[in-house]
């Protein structure tokens, strides 16, 4: 079974789509966390953000790796551990016009298509259910307001130790803008499926979605059982 997790930048995919692999025993990839280690792969080859040959040569000579390292997913650049390098300000900052870049699109589906293979994966990102995955059997469209999004960002960058400057005012500036750049970009743009579920997050806890999209998991699979 593929399972499919989209939304805006902060609107719970990881978290969630974290959880669901580990209590189905799934496979788990992160496709956003792809496209921030391209982000960093320019930034220290001091690449202009807007390169896509240089950006795609770099690729392909440092390398891009997802491991799961004690029950987490760690990534890994020219065998550098920068898990928490791409979740910096100046990685989130960018990550847009990396990822907009059709020669790093294209790159990056051809991998998470081949990552999912025949494989019971959970994958989030933002055009999972639309291009990545478009076959998948459970599409989950996550969102959430901006503000709600920023305050969970600024609770996500204190958990992982590291400092913003940025007040929660200016970091909701930064999601609504990341969301127009993200919905507005000529190659796979943040849309939601026609078949996905959508889910406000806004006012619900990581438990409360969780348990949500195992609901629908769940009532997928009968239908499989019983059309085999």
């Amino acid at each position: 079974m593929q399972i499919a997790i989209d939304g805006p930048a902060s609107a719970g995919k990881s978290t969630v789509a974290k959880i669901i692999a580990n209590k189905l025993a799934y496979i788990y990839v992160d496709t956003g966390a792809m496209y921030r280690a391209c982000t960093v792969i320019a930034k220290q080859n001091q690449l202009a953000f807007s390169d896509e040959a240089g950006i795609l040569a770099a690729i392909d000579h440092d390398g891009i790796e997802l491991k799961s390292e004690a029950g987490q997913q760690k990534v890994y650049v020219a065998g550098q551990d920068v898990t928490k390098e791409i979740r910096t300000p100046s990685i989130s900052a960018n990550v847009s016009e990396v990822s907009a870049l059709p020669g790093v699109r294209k790159k990056m589906v051809s991998l998470q298509r081949q990552m999912a293979g025949s494989m019971d994966i959970v994958m989030d990102g933002r055009d999972i259910g639309t291009t990545v995955l478009p076959r998948a059997e459970i599409k989950i469209f996550l969102v959430a307001t901006a503000r709600a999004r920023a305050e969970r960002r600024v609770l996500d960058l204190k958990t992982q130790g590291i400092k913003s400057t940025k007040t929660v005012t200016e970091i909701e500036a930064d999601i609504a803008a990341r969301d127009y750049k993200d919905s507005h970009r000529l190659v796979s743009p943040l849309q939601k499926a026609t078949d996905a579920i959508e889910i406000d997050t806004t006012d619900l806890s990581i438990d409360e979605v969780v348990e949500i999209i195992l609901e629908k998991i769940t009532a997928a699979q009968k239908k499989l059982v019983k059309k085999s």
